[in-house]
Order: structure tokens, then C-alpha cells, then sequence
């Protein structure tokens, strides 16, 4: 059985939860009817840590040989699931990540191309997402801390390796869990953001061409 691969990451800046690794764990397993048979989901968490990210990520890619890679990442400031756009290949961290590295301008991979895009159907997943109600849209930007760093190592590593195998990146916001501890903070229940990640799996699975028009973009 194919299968596909869905990462989140695991907590950090203090936080005892990543929103981005509880949506995606409870996809593990979860199979579904694609258009060329059945597929399983396997998800992984990848460490909140330059570098050793995207080797996690490369080597739970060569475990499960997926048709398909989604990560996952949590952006606290947002109200709605933000499937991302481009990956940059540049890492320029506001605050230190798990492991206590804080590059600054600098590459994810020296001598790579600027920026990699998305190869999945953005527009479709977030006309999909609305329509069953969940807060969606295009985001143009992943930042320049882990999420666009793992977001540019996947893009690299299929446009190198497996140019047939499609990937992304989406953000969530905030749930309702953390938000609990972070007054003001926008929060998204659980299932929405669960649900909205399966949306995103089948419609990945299932549309060849992405839709020709606004995203709703947001910057």
C-alpha cells in the first residue's frame, strides 16, 4: 500500500504541546480511498532544531517511500490554516530553537536555488478547506525559522530526488489547549485543524490542477 507522510514538530518556546504534531498524530494510520488504490497515512514528529529537522525528515521520507509529503507547523499569530506558497532558502531566526542555535542570514543549503514553490494544488486545498467550513487561505510566507527551513529542505530534497513525489508545507494557528495559557491568542479547535489536514491529503491525492484563482493570500 502507498502511503503518505505527515510531519509536525514537537513543542517548543516553552510550550508543553505543539499544535502542529497533535493534529497530525491522530492522522497516523488513517487510510483512504486515492484515485490509484489505497493509501495509508503515516505521520512523524520532526525536532524543533536546524539542521537535524530535515534530516528527520529525510530519513522518514526513505522509510516510507510516500507519494506524497505535507509538514506541518504551528503560527500562533494566524486565524486560519495557511497552506504556504514558497520556501526560501535562507534561515533567520528570531528566537533560538530547541537546540539553542540562532542562525542568522544565513542559507538552509549553501549553493541551492532562492526558493522552491509548493507542488501541491494550494488554491484547491483552501477552496476545499472553506467549503467545509474551516478558516483557510494562501500564505506567502513561511518565516525564516524551522518551518521554512524543513518547508525548503523538502521541496529540495523532491525537486532532487523525487521530482514525481508532491510536497508542502501549512501552518496552523494556535488551539484551544495553548490558548489557554496565552491571553489573547487566536486558537482553532482540534478537529478543525485535524479535519483540515485530511482535506489537504485528499485533495492532494485527488487534483492534478490547481485552481486559477485567488487564494485569498495573505502575506
Amino acid at each position: 500500500m502507498r502511503q503518505v507522510l505527515i510531519t509536525g514538530f514537537e513543542p517548543f518556546e516553552q510550550d508543553p504541546v505543539n499544535a502542529s504534531w497533535e493534529a497530525a498524530r491522530r492522522l497516523d494510520s488513517l487510510r483512504l480511498d486515492g484515485p490509484d488504490g489505497p493509501v495509508q497515512v503515516v505521520a512523524r514528529q520532526l525536532p524543533c532544531v536546524f539542521g537535524t529537522a530535515n534530516q528527520a525528515l529525510y530519513a522518514a521520507i526513505e522509510s516510507c517511500d510516500p507519494l506524497l509529503v505535507i509538514c506541518a507547523g504551528y503560527a500562533g499569530v494566524r486565524e486560519e490554516i495557511s497552506v504556504e506558497r514558497v520556501a526560501i532558502n535562507l534561515d533567520d531566526a528570531r528566537i533560538a530553537d530547541n537546540a539553542s542555535q540562532q542562525p542568522i542570514d544565513t542559507p538552509v543549503i549553501a549553493g541551492a536555488p532562492a526558493a522552491y514553490f509548493s507542488t501541491l494544488p494550494i488554491k484547491a486545498i483552501v477552496h476545499r478547506l472553506r467549503d467545509a467550513g474551516i478558516a483557510a487561505g494562501v500564505s506567502q510566507s513561511a518565516g525564516t525559522f524551522v518551518c521554512n527551513h524543513v518547508f525548503y529542505g523538502l521541496q529540495h530534497y523532491l525537486a532532487t530526488r523525487l521530482p514525481n513525489v508532491r510536497g508542502g508545507f501549512i501552518h496552523v494557528p494556535y488551539w484551544d489547549q495553548q490558548q489557554a495559557r496565552r491571553t489573547g491568542q487566536l486558537a482553532m479547535p482540534l478537529e478543525q485543524m485535524i479535519e483540515g489536514l485530511r482535506l489537504a491529503i485528499w485533495t492532494s491525492l485527488t487534483v492534478e490542477t490547481d485552481m486559477q484563482e485567488s487564494g485569498g493570500a495573505i502575506a
